[in-house]
């Protein structure tokens, strides 16, 4: 079905059950029937056409659903509500700061969402339906869809604070350049995430706060405690990439520190041997006139000169607190 651009349809019983549509019932539904979820892949000219022309959307509800950029927004408009979200991409192979968007148009009697790549909420929800534990009216689907969106995003939040604390274990026994990738890559994943949760929060904050008829009591109370979990989410991701950072200089710091004092060793070394070097250049010139060329005792005493001069040196940098 999906290869028409109808991913699913359900015409919703309002006891938690719902019962699967077509799309010749999708083009045949009336409000009358009761409240429906039509779910579409906006990519495909079939999903086109029916939102375009047929589906009763004023021209700008259209145009947002079927749009391929869309920021994080909540917009009143008559009597329902266009809104814009996004979720984790969990899809295998994917990185899930990829997120995906999702565009949902939402009135008293129907849900029309969109989207291109899989989101693994709209599963939650068919799963729900066939277990007659799903929405029973569309404020419900989308305080449903709201819901599995944070519950997703708080579970990746969690694994980024995770492999934080691990590298921070990892630092303090390791000095590898792999672990500042792997830092790097936290950094910018939960940057990335920010960058999409920060707006999608004040979005969850106007859809609460609406005078919608269709929205209860008691779905505005989950869609402030879905709001919040949100909210405590970006604050985790923050913490977690200052962690990152902290970490990322922590372990900076550490190698620049084992290069110093490679560095100092070497250093130490070279002025330990340079005066060595000097004077078995100068009396290793092979000119006529060297001392003890001719004195069998002379290599012994140059050995000692030099055994001199390397206590000396050492005499020296002890003296200056160099060793």
């Amino acid at each position: 079905m999906e290869t028409d651009g109808l991913i699913c349809a359900y015409l919703l019983d309002g006891h938690g059950g719902a019962r699967k549509l077509g799309w010749g019932d999708v083009k045949q539904w009336k409000p009358e029937q009761g409240p429906a979820w039509f779910h579409f892949d906006y990519t495909r000219p079939e999903t086109v056409g029916w939102i375009s022309r047929q589906s009763g959307l004023e021209p700008v509800a259209a145009s947002v659903l079927l749009t391929e950029e869309s920021r994080p927004r909540a917009t009143p408009l008559g009597r329902g509500m266009l809104i814009a979200l996004r979720g984790v991409n969990l899809n295998p192979g994917s990185n899930p700061e990829d997120m995906v968007a999702v565009r949902v148009w939402v009135d008293e009697h129907r849900v029309i969402s969109t989207r291109r790549r899989t989101l693994l909420c709209e599963a939650d929800i068919v799963q729900s339906l066939a277990e007659r534990k799903g929405p029973r009216t569309t404020g419900e689907f989308l305080v449903d869809l709201a819901d599995c969106l944070v519950a997703r995003t708080a579970d990746t939040v969690e694994n980024i604070e995770d492999r934080v604390a691990q590298m921070e274990q990892e630092v303090m026994a390791s000095e590898s350049h792999a672990l500042r990738t792997r830092l790097a890559e936290v950094r910018r994943e939960a940057i990335m995430l920010r960058r999409y949760l920060a707006p999608q929060r004040e979005a969850m904050m106007r859809l609460h706060a609406e005078d919608v008829p269709w929205l209860s009591a008691d779905n505005r109370l989950r869609l402030k405690e879905a709001t919040d979990r949100l909210m405590r989410c970006i604050e985790d991701l923050d913490s977690a990439r200052d962690r990152a950072a902290v970490t990322q200089e922590e372990l900076a710091n550490r190698l620049a520190e084992q290069l110093n004092k490679r560095m100092y060793v070497l250093s130490l070394v070279a002025a330990v041997f340079l005066p060595l070097g000097f004077f078995t250049g100068l009396l290793g010139i092979n000119l006529g006139g060297i001392p003890g060329a001719d004195d069998p005792s002379a290599f012994l005493i140059f050995v000692l000169i030099l055994a001199a001069v390397v206590a000396l040196q050492l005499i020296i940098f002890k003296t200056k607190k160099w060793l």
